[in-house]
């Protein structure tokens, strides 16, 4: 399917829109992208090829940025990467049907905007420095390997589970936590790419997958350095989650409830 000059526009607008608000509270992007393209495109191999791109794009440049500042613990992040991976290619390995895959995605994209809403708030009422709780390494590699199998299942990176949880949890700072989504996003996206292709599933079109990787590059760069130069996320947390939800429950009931009888 190729888009008309005024719908590419519309959308590339939009994504530009989301790579700046989700890179700037260190996630890709994938769960809008997601939504969005079940408005222009029919197939969902091509709309889980697509976000997938995407959010490694912009994760890449993000995860470069977090690495040259310092924020990184490569042996706090490997538990997680490692039981993630396989398990994001497994996931991406999956023919769902249609309206399954719609259902699996509206229910993700919902859970994932409470999540992001309810860290938020949390941060609003939090007034005593974070200390660090420590947990069990068999807990990173548990949320490493089920939140990879969900980003590889439905086409996102995960970050935008795994950092909430984390959050949740005290794991760290969030600077660190935003630092490992994006390395996190980054190893699923590249896993679930990697799953779609040796399956067969990988339909890119490359027109209009172009011109979108161009904009959700810049809009990264400029959303990271809004992270990195320490302004306050909160708002446009509590804004993404909003927007996020309202998306998922579109796409739970008009694409995927709406598909069962079809």
């Amino acid at each position: 399917m190729q888009l008309t000059f005024d719908s590419l526009l519309i959308l590339s607008l939009s994504f530009f829109i989301i790579a700046v608000l989700y890179s700037s509270v260190g996630f890709g992007g994938g769960s809008s992208y997601l939504a969005l393209l079940t408005l222009f495109f029919a197939s969902f191999f091509v709309i889980r090829s697509i976000a997938l791109v995407c959010n490694l794009m912009v994760v890449s440049g993000s995860t470069i940025l977090y690495y040259k500042k310092g924020h990184f613990d490569i042996k706090k992040f490997i538990p997680f990467v490692v039981a993630s991976i396989p398990l994001a290619y497994l996931g991406a390995s999956f023919r769902l049907k249609e309206y399954v895959f719609f259902i699996i995605l509206g229910i993700a994209l919902m859970i994932s905007a409470i999540l992001l809403a309810t860290q938020s708030l949390k941060e609003k009422k939090r007034k005593t420095r974070l200390t660090a709780k420590k947990y069990p390494i068999w807990v990173t590699y548990a949320l490493g390997a089920g939140i990879g199998f969900l980003s590889g299942l439905v086409g996102i990176g995960g970050g935008i589970f795994l950092a909430p949880i984390l959050n949740h949890m005290r794991w760290d700072f969030s600077i660190k936590i935003a630092a490992l989504a994006s390395f996190f996003i980054l190893v699923n996206s590249i896993s679930g790419i990697a799953g779609l292709v040796t399956n067969q599933m990988f339909i890119f079109p490359w027109k209009e997958g172009l011109i979108l990787l161009a904009v959700v590059f810049i809009g990264g760069q400029i959303g990271i350095r809004i992270s990195l130069n320490k302004l306050s996320g909160r708002g446009i947390k509590l804004l993404t989650a909003v927007l996020v939800f309202i998306v998922g429950l579109r796409v739970l009931l008009n694409n995927g409830l709406g598909l069962i009888n079809i």
